[in-house]
């Protein structure tokens, strides 16, 4: 977890190292094993990018570790049923983690101490199975809690939304604890908006807000000691330089950044693709990736 800090996003140089590839093959076998994200790597968040599952069942029968690192809201099992919904097997992964899975395990530990959360979800039904074996409350008043969840983004914003959310009493505003810091995610229709785009409103309104998942180092070394591995054996497969390549860079990983995924509009008219990428990190301060290509597989 970390709360929000811009150093973590800008004031890097940007890496002219960078090199084109045609898939995944052509660098798996320099790791010891491949960290994917989930939305815009592997599925569009209807169904499978064309070849990924493919790819990655011949690279599991060559022996090679795989696992996801996503920000999700929800926990893991739910994540692991979603990927398996669209093609990939549950036991093609190692480990599946998701920044939902974090906060749970701080909240069961004790090192979140909150136990009333006002949620800020797609569905209330998500943050209550969220909460499922936790001895907390979700809580649908904002003056009874001690926290605010934010794990979706609701469409529309209900009424009075915002004065409820963005609140500050007497004695200051409550911890935001956020599951998902992307301000956005692909979809098969498009790219809609992610609960982090409310969550960095709120830290930068001056709350206290604390982000789980990437691009915060702790979810990284989370994935390093779930793996036993150092950071210079592992490779971050995503389409989001401000988390997934800022992230890696900043726990020592290299980097593959898919065109494919969130930024797919910003490559569709020009062939120019290290000019493009260079625009788009310098844009969200967040370094090159050590690798491109299009999707997982050519």
């Amino acid at each position: 977890s970390g709360r929000f800090d811009r150093s973590q996003r800008h004031g890097r140089k940007l890496s002219l190292r960078m090199r084109e590839i045609a898939d995944l093959t052509e660098i798996a076998a320099g790791f010891s094993a491949i960290v994917l994200d989930q939305f815009g790597v592997l599925h569009d968040g209807a169904q499978a990018y064309p070849g990924a599952v493919e790819i990655l069942e011949a690279m599991k029968a060559r022996g090679q570790r795989l696992a996801v690192l996503s920000n999700s809201g929800k926990r893991a099992a739910p994540n692991v049923a979603r990927i398996a919904g669209m093609g990939f097997h549950p036991d093609l992964f190692e480990i599946v983690m998701s920044s939902g899975e974090a906060l749970w395990q701080d909240v069961a530990s004790g090192r979140v101490s909150a136990k009333r959360f006002f949620p800020v979800a797609r569905q209330l039904e998500d943050a209550r199975s969220w909460a499922d074996g936790l001895e907390v409350e979700i809580v649908e008043s904002f003056r009874q809690a001690d926290a605010v969840l934010v794990m979706g983004y609701p469409e529309p914003l209900p009424s009075g939304f915002e004065d409820c959310v963005f609140q500050r009493n007497a004695e200051g505003a409550l911890p935001v604890y956020c599951t998902n810091p992307d301000r956005a995610s692909p979809r098969g229709h498009g790219v809609v908006p992610s609960c982090g785009a409310l969550a960095h409103r709120m830290a930068e309104a001056g709350q206290e807000v604390y982000f789980y998942g990437k691009p915060h180092v702790p979810i990284f070394a989370a994935m390093e000691r779930a793996l036993d591995l150092p950071s210079e054996a592992l490779l971050m497969v995503g389409d989001s330089l401000e988390h997934d390549v800022a992230g890696a860079q900043a726990a020592g990983w290299q980097s593959l950044f898919l065109r494919a995924g969130l930024h797919a509009k910003h490559f569709v008219a020009s062939d120019d693709i290290p000019g493009v990428l260079s625009k788009l990190a310098e844009t969200e301060a967040a370094p090159l990736p050590n690798f491109t290509a299009f999707r997982l597989a050519s």
